[in-house]
């Protein structure tokens, strides 16, 4: 699509059967509606026989579609990925210098909290511009290394398993949140996997999974932080793990409506082909994009190499050349007024870019959004961006 096309462009006739594009919390998965949390365990603590049963069908469910090898422990733990990544951070760093990639803005949180909070001198800082990954030549696996798998406000992901050593003295820490049900993770270079149920699966917001490698259990049993834990954070006591965090007993009470949200979800997935049927699905709402970008002038990937584009966090960046003239304050502004538009008709809401990155777009495309109303979004960006060029 070009400059000189979109000022004559027709309103497109057809619109997405599911408008929410939303990176998180993220659109429910196909056919959902209020009725399938009708066997929630509402007014039952998560403590009786039944509560703990649904909170350990949760973890049997994930670890069977993730494929998480035999001997990791899978727990539910609070605050969403964000608390899963902070609960290894504070509870297993400090033994190790550490390694942290920073390249969009969860991992370059990591990276101020490792620095500022836990005061870990001995951290090496490696960082990327967005839509770039770091050198991965740089890292040195002896240390502890603390990456995100997929740039959830980038767009950017590692592109394969031969990124990491098979063999590391440290452990790698790895944020999946927006790689879990959509891409393939290499557990055997793993050692702390962390994600969230508010993103691939489109469940409920809230609540975090980690899963742990016998190696990280080791180091939990091993290694005292020197700091204070707040309870939130422990998963060990007297030295040894708390296994029952790892059974569906959780540290503090989890919202069962989000738990049968998320058993919903799970079940749905594994009707849908389980991981292979989920990557694919993710693959052809980005196959969709690829296709518009590649024929459309004012909009390119913020990804700079196309095996690192993200199949689930979909980011592009205006690039006509009176966009790019425009202030970033004029730039936000004007994406804005775009986005204002497509939400006023239906079509599409929280598309805008993260807010730490560049002023620009961001199509969620995990499982859980058909590829039929990907496509049926696209000709509607251009219509709205046709609405703010400047006459």
């Amino acid at each position: 699509m070009t400059a000189a096309s979109l000022s004559v462009l027709p309103r497109p006739a057809s619109r997405p059967l599911n408008p929410c594009f939303s990176s998180g919390p993220c659109a429910k998965r196909p056919g959902w509606n209020v009725s399938a949390l009708a066997n929630a365990l509402v007014g039952r603590s998560h403590r009786s026989a039944e509560g703990r049963a649904r909170l350990k069908d949760v973890i049997d469910r994930s670890c069977a579609i993730l494929g998480v090898p035999e001997g990791w422990r899978v727990g539910i733990v609070p605050a969403s990925d964000t608390g899963a990544v902070e609960m290894a951070l504070w509870s297993m760093l400090g033994e190790r210098p550490v390694d942290v990639l920073a390249f969009e803005s969860f991992s370059a949180l990591w990276a101020q909290d490792i620095v500022t909070q836990l005061k870990l001198e001995n951290t090496r800082v490696l960082k990327a511009e967005y839509g770039s990954l770091p050198d991965m030549a740089q890292v040195d696996w002896n240390h502890d290394v603390v990456l995100a798998w997929n740039g959830t406000t980038s767009g950017v992901r590692i592109p394969s398993a031969d990124a990491i050593p098979e063999q590391h003295e440290g452990l790698v820490i790895c944020d999946a949140t927006s790689a879990a049900f959509a891409m393939d993770l290499p557990w055997d270079r793993l050692d702390v996997v962390t994600w969230s149920w508010q993103k691939a699966l489109g469940g409920e917001a809230a609540h975090g999974m980690i899963a742990l490698s016998p190696k990280a259990v080791q180091r939990l049993e091993s290694f005292q932080a020197p700091r204070p834990l707040p309870k939130i954070f422990r998963m060990t006591n007297k030295g040894a793990l708390i296994e029952g965090i790892f059974r569906g007993d959780t540290i503090n009470t989890p919202s069962m409506l989000c738990v049968e949200d998320a058993l919903d979800s799970l079940k749905w997935a594994e009707g849908a082909g389980g991981l292979e049927g989920l990557k694919a699905r993710s693959q052809a709402n980005l196959a969709e994009v690829t296709m518009w970008v590649e024929k459309t002038d004012w909009v390119e990937f913020l990804a700079q190499k196309r095996e690192e584009r993200s199949s689930t966090a979909i980011c592009l960046r205006i690039v006509a050349p009176w966009f790019l003239a425009l202030e970033r304050e004029d730039q936000t502004k004007t994406v804005k007024k775009m986005l204002a538009i497509l939400a006023e008709e239906g079509i599409g809401f929280d598309l805008a870019s993260y807010r730490d990155a560049p002023a620009g777009l961001r199509i969620w495309g995990g499982a859980t959004v058909e590829a039929a109303d990907v496509r049926a979004l696209l000709p509607w960006l251009d219509w709205a961006f046709a609405q703010v060029v400047p006459q």
